[in-house]
């Protein structure tokens, strides 16, 4: 049996990241339309709306979209992910399934095979004893003819 490892970008699945803000798809610096960053030191979590203009608003939604594809696009990897590991999952348990139906098998197979072997024996023991057994009262037979 052997186990596949699965590598997950976990830089694309964070949320907020205190530690470096550009990690994260909400603490990140906005992306404008045309993908360089609209607003440095804004993120979703401190947008003000109220004194912004139509462009910047514009580049808020765009912020807003770019960070709903990259958690949509997170959840499908994450999916996937889970997918494998059920499938792997699902495919370990029949594999143990089956090598217990095999060895089974090969178990039951091996005793009708030795009590098929035992039976001969015994049964050529018997033929032996019973070949003694004529031979020896013939012996006496013909003995008792030169009497």
């Amino acid at each position: 049996v052997s186990l596949t490892t699965l590598d997950v970008d976990t830089t694309k699945t964070m949320l907020i990241d205190e530690d470096t803000a550009a990690n994260g798809l909400l603490t990140a610096d906005l992306i404008g339309k045309d993908g360089t960053t609209a607003i440095t030191g804004t993120n979703v979590l401190n947008i003000d709306i109220t004194a912004a203009t139509t462009t910047e608003l514009a580049d808020y939604l765009s912020g807003v979209d770019t960070v709903l594809k990259g958690m949509t696009s997170a959840a499908a990897d994450l999916g996937s992910v889970s997918k494998r590991i059920s499938l792997q999952t699902d495919f370990v348990a029949d594999l143990k399934d089956s090598i217990t139906s095999g060895v089974g098998k090969l178990v039951d197979a091996d005793m009708n095979e030795e009590s098929t072997r035992l039976k001969a024996l015994q049964t050529q023991q018997q033929l032996g004893i019973q070949a003694l057994s004529i031979a020896n009262s013939n012996s006496e037979s013909i003995l008792s003819l030169f009497r």
